[in-house]
């Protein structure tokens, strides 16, 4: 992947970067999952580093250039770096959907907005999941539309960007895509939302489940105490004959001795 608007790192490299004035960031590749300081997305593999107190950056956050010219995303403006959010609400990323919550580049014409991440990326990319170069297409799907498709690597439907094979129609989401550019596909690393989202679904299905498996027990709750309830209404009626039966048969034995007397 050749991206000309963004320097690439030599393993080892030092540098003093402006959000980190205190100690130098040394570039180190360590097959761990981290969070970038800078962009506040995930990553894994190479990064800057601080040795004194563990401060991450992405390579492409480190070295981001202060604006982008006639970049394949976005050729109609200039993109400026920013490095932090715009309004008062996060705004999201034009190529992934995500947030953006740090670092990110924005087009001072219009509402345009990326990732240093998603920057990285270009329209036209090989990736390792797939034999053919992948197209990002223009049109932004939705979930529930006909030009969403099924990506082959989350298995699943999603509304955003993705890139496509215009030989067999293999299907990529833009922020799955990421996932192979930042490092966390290549070290076998799920990103965090993906396991809350994984683990939503569970938890709703667990309580889906224990909701039929409550009904049933309280169904079957119900009917016991309803027979309970019912044993002993007639265990008290055949108690309150009894009483009345042995009453009659006293009674009537009181009358015949008085009869007899």
């Amino acid at each position: 992947m050749d991206t000309p608007a963004i320097r690439k790192p030599t393993n080892g490299q030092e540098i003093f970067h402006f959000s980190h004035p205190q100690h130098p960031l040394v570039q180190i590749n360590m097959p761990y999952l981290f969070t970038c300081m800078g962009c506040k997305e995930c990553g894994a593999g190479r990064r800057f580093r601080c040795q004194i107190c563990g401060f991450d950056l992405h390579d492409f956050c480190a070295l981001a250039p202060q604006s982008l010219h006639n970049h394949p995303f976005h050729h109609k403006h200039q993109l400026v770096f920013y490095i932090k959010p715009g309004g008062f609400l996060h705004s999201k990323c034009d190529i992934c959907g995500k947030s953006a919550k740090g670092y990110a580049f924005r087009c001072t014409s219009c509402s345009f907005e990326m990732h240093p991440c998603c920057a990285a990326m270009s329209r036209e990319m090989e990736f390792l999941t797939h034999q053919h170069p992948l197209t990002l297409s223009s049109a932004v799907a939705n979930a529930g539309g006909e030009s969403c498709c099924i990506c082959q690597m989350c298995r699943r439907k999603r509304s955003g960007r993705f890139y496509q094979c215009e030989t067999c129609g293999y299907c990529l989401h833009a922020v799955c895509a990421k996932d192979l550019v930042n490092g966390l596909y290549v070290h076998g690393i799920v990103p965090p939302e993906k396991n809350n989202i994984l683990g939503t679904a569970a938890r709703l299905a667990a309580h889906a489940l224990f909701g039929i498996i409550g009904g049933l027990i309280e169904g079957i709750g119900e009917g016991i105490g309803e027979a309970l309830i019912e044993n002993i209404g007639r265990g008290r009626s055949k108690s309150i004959k009894k009483k009345h039966q042995t009453r009659e048969i006293v009674y009537s034995h009181e009358r015949e001795e008085g009869n007899a007397s």
